[in-house]
């Protein structure tokens, strides 16, 4: 920890110390800045600790789990004997526990001043953290989210419950119903089905997914219909009472669906009340920091960067903000970033995976000048030996650009850096086509759908 009284002024000062919070200290840090990270639970926040890091663990402790329950079809016998949820936290945890000591030592060793502490905006230069103050030239907001509830709808932490109560659960319950079907939701029901729980989704729009471009919302309903996780799509949730056993979940249409327990999985909310940022005068919509392309909200010298803002509630968009503050107040000229360009990755089984635009979103910005190819994953070599279905699916402009990159099957996630070049470089399927994958790999689907799309597929039927 960098020694620093607390009356200096420092180049900036940061309250929070999650993504975009430390990746904004860490690259000032590198200019030689004088940098303050205030956090008042532990650096890493919410991807570390609760969000992208443990989730990602037990996805994979899933897959094990699928792995040797199904390994007969690949020519491995062997017996499954269960889920040991105690070991399987252990496992999350020390994962966890390892990333957390590498972050906080790469913070002391670029001189950074941490400080741990529960932080308030008091001007518009001035954080204060208990009895201390902390002045900065500059002041970055990103203190994240929490996750959302509905109205009237109580979580206990035992049988209704949010993602944060979700990781430290130790047991596997026998029936889960899962209200919200976007990322956290679908996640959860994934890992919960692998562990044995009998899993219900409830979302109330149409699909699965419901940012995701609908071809790939349909066939993930398909692929999760056939790993028997059932699902009421259009359904609106009414209220939970408890039973002998757990809770009964009542919808609008009538229906009625009995579990041990009650995931809440509609979204996160900004973490802003009491935190002195319209005392201030800074702008905000419905507890969001309102930020310009630059992330600059309405105080001069005072950014706000990650979940905190209306952008992509993404750990890597954060990294991108934070970044780009503080390569701003290093006195770089850097661009904005285009949402549209930062890659998105669910990572159920099957994982989902895109970058760019719908071919919804396209055709109501391009109109009839949009093209499409779906090339499906039963033609790919190395899927088939990992015996996953899925497909990867173009959307691009006549005589132009690729705008969008859209893919699920098994691992698709790993395949979706090419992807991101291919949009933000503005690559034409010509362009994409003339490469050489390397052969078995996965990563030949996504040569294929550009041959196709350019006119000369190989695999695949003209």
């Amino acid at each position: 920890m960098s020694e620093h009284p607390a009356s200096t002024v420092h180049d900036i000062v940061i309250l929070g110390g999650g993504s975009g919070g430390y990746a904004c200290a860490l690259r000032a840090a590198q200019f030689g800045l004088d940098v303050v990270l205030i956090e008042k639970g532990k650096l890493g926040g919410t991807c570390l600790h609760q969000g992208c890091i443990p989730t990602k663990a037990l996805l994979h402790s899933a897959e094990v789990a699928d792995a040797a329950r199904d390994g007969e079809q690949f020519g491995v016998k062997s017996t499954f004997d269960g889920i040991d949820m105690a070991a399987v936290n252990a496992y999350k945890d020390g994962v966890v526990a390892r990333l957390y000591k590498g972050l906080a030592g790469l913070v002391k060793s670029r001189g950074v001043m941490f400080v741990e502490g529960s932080g308030q905006l008091v001007g518009p230069d001035t954080v204060a953290v208990g009895d201390d103050t902390y002045t900065g030239r500059n002041v970055v907001l990103a203190t994240g989210s929490v996750p959302k509830s509905l109205p009237g709808l109580a979580l206990d932490g035992s049988r209704v419950i949010n993602s944060d109560h979700a990781l430290t659960i130790d047991y596997v319950p026998r029936s889960v119903v899962v209200l919200g079907g976007g990322v956290i939701g679908v996640e959860f029901a994934s890992v919960w089905r692998s562990f044995g729980s009998d899993v219900t989704i409830v979302e109330a729009l149409p699909h699965l997914l419901p940012l995701e471009d609908e071809d790939l919302s349909k066939q993930i309903e398909r692929q999760f219909r056939k790993r028997g996780i059932a699902y009421e799509l259009g359904a609106r949730f009414s209220k939970v009472e408890e039973s002998a056993t757990g809770v009964v979940v009542h919808l609008e249409n009538g229906k009625s669906i009995e579990a041990d327990l009650m995931l809440v999985a509609v979204g996160r909310g900004p973490v802003s009340a009491g935190l002195g940022y319209e005392d201030v005068g800074v702008a905000m919509d419905r507890g969001f920091v309102t930020v310009d392309e630059y992330c600059r909200t309405s105080v001069p010298n005072v950014y706000a960067v990650g979940d905190l803002i209306p952008t992509l509630q993404l750990a890597h968009a954060g990294f991108g903000e934070g970044i780009l503050v503080a390569e701003q107040i290093a006195g770089l000229d850097p661009k904005p970033i285009d949402y549209d360009g930062v890659p998105r990755v669910t990572y159920s089984d099957p994982e989902v995976a895109s970058v760019g635009i719908t071919e919804a979103a396209a055709r109501a910005k391009y109109g009839d000048a949009v093209t499409t190819v779906k090339y499906d994953l039963g033609g790919n070599g190395k899927s088939q030996i990992l015996k996953t279905a899925g497909m990867v699916k173009l959307v691009a402009v006549k005589d132009g650009p690729v705008v969008g990159v859209h893919m699920i099957g098994s691992r698709v996630g790993e395949l979706l850096a090419e992807g991101q070049l291919i949009y933000n470089w503005e690559a034409y399927a010509d362009d994409v086509a003339t490469l050489i994958h390397p052969h078995p790999t996965q990563s030949e689907a996504m040569g294929e759908a550009h041959l196709a799309l350019a006119g000369k597929p190989l695999h695949t039927h003209s």
